[in-house]
């Protein structure tokens, strides 16, 4: 069964075509990168527009690369939610006029559930019930997934996410858009235990996080290691990335190992744009391998937002029944609890 899923809820545009669902034939994705990062992110009108300019020729593509056409397409996957409501709705109204013109099933999916199955298009599998990560500029949250389309939140962040902390680390550091990378890579030049930064919500019990209080620490050192001159400097730029690095990271990784031996789970997997992080990986891999679990987690391409990992999610849906009619709206907000109500 050949499913065309489609992503539109940031700043990327993508399509893909995925078999059965495990098996991408192609992912497509336009990358508005070069037009947001003089503004040091995205800018929901130009997003809008963008994605608008080159939802036509990506999904083409996508089934050019495929060898589909839209003969062999028995489902349209579609993120309606969370994300950008102007972003989500050009993507949305694609998908909308192509099941209606074709006249094969329209699936709403949620970006969130479409990051945590993102992992089922690898050959390695976690087994069921398993804990996600899900770590992006928007979201960093904790599930319980017992099977597909069985989803229990166990912890979110109650401010910044962990990709916003980086990409505003970066714009206050100098460093440009977007931040989670180009920290990363200045990380590796540095001394992680250079810094004293915060580690956020560690103590008191609870599994959820929080990333502002360590970007304002983050602020205020700055401030003060400005005003040094650059031959005095003790701490270099690097030392500073790799610190703040170093406290994000330590933070999801001891929340994950608290939600691991709660659930008593076997399998992890870490998702999301953040999930590229070699570091965080590294650092999770060790932390849960001492609990007797296993990390699993997608190649960068299908971390970050793709296509291929919404088409995944509507397979599943469509193989429960569970198909969208053409009233279906965008949703800026969707928690994934509120996912079966909402999607059938």
């Amino acid at each position: 069964m050949l499913i065309l899923g489609i992503d539109s809820s940031c700043d990327d545009t993508s399509a893909a075509v995925v078999a059965d669902g495990r098996h991408a034939l192609s992912n497509v994705v336009h990358s508005q990168v070069r037009l947001h990062r003089p503004h040091g992110g995205v800018v929901p009108e130009l997003a809008s527009r963008e994605h608008l300019k080159n939802i036509g020729p990506v999904v083409r593509e996508a089934l050019k690369n495929a060898g589909a056409g839209l003969k062999d397409i028995e489902g349209v996957a579609v993120t309606v939610g969370p994300g950008l409501i102007g972003s989500l709705l050009v993507g949305l109204y694609y998908a909308k006029s192509l099941a209606y013109c074709r006249e094969i099933p329209l699936l709403g999916v949620n970006h969130l559930e479409g990051h945590i199955l993102s992992i089922f298009l690898e050959e390695r599998l976690p087994e069921f019930p398993f804990v996600a990560l899900t770590v992006s500029g928007g979201h960093t949250s904790i599930y319980m997934v017992e099977d597909y389309g069985r989803y229990r939140r166990m912890a979110h962040t109650v401010d910044d996410a962990a990709g916003e902390a980086f990409d505003k680390a970066a714009k206050v550091m100098g460093l440009g858009y977007p931040g989670g990378a180009v920290i990363e890579r200045l990380a590796e030049e540095g001394s992680s235990d250079s810094v004293k930064f915060p580690r956020p919500m560690l103590s008191g019990g609870s599994i959820d996080f929080s990333f502002s209080g360590l970007k304002t620490a983050l602020i205020l050192y700055l401030k003060k290691w400005s005003v040094s001159g650059c031959d005095s400097r003790e701490v270099r730029l690097s030392d500073i990335a790799a610190s703040f690095q170093e406290a994000v990271i330590e933070v999801l990784a001891n929340k994950l190992v608290s939600a691991v031996r709660m659930t008593k789970v076997r399998s992890v997997v870490l998702a999301g744009g953040v999930a590229c992080n070699k570091r965080l990986r590294g650092r999770v891999e060790d932390a849960i391998s001492g609990e007797g679990a296993g990390l699993f987690y997608p190649r960068a391409s299908f971390c970050t937002d793709n296509g291929a990992m919404i088409a995944v999610a509507g397979y599943h849906r469509l193989l429960k029944g569970q198909k969208a009619d053409l009233g279906i709206d965008v949703k800026s907000r969707f928690p994934i609890d509120e996912l079966e109500g909402s999607l059938t």
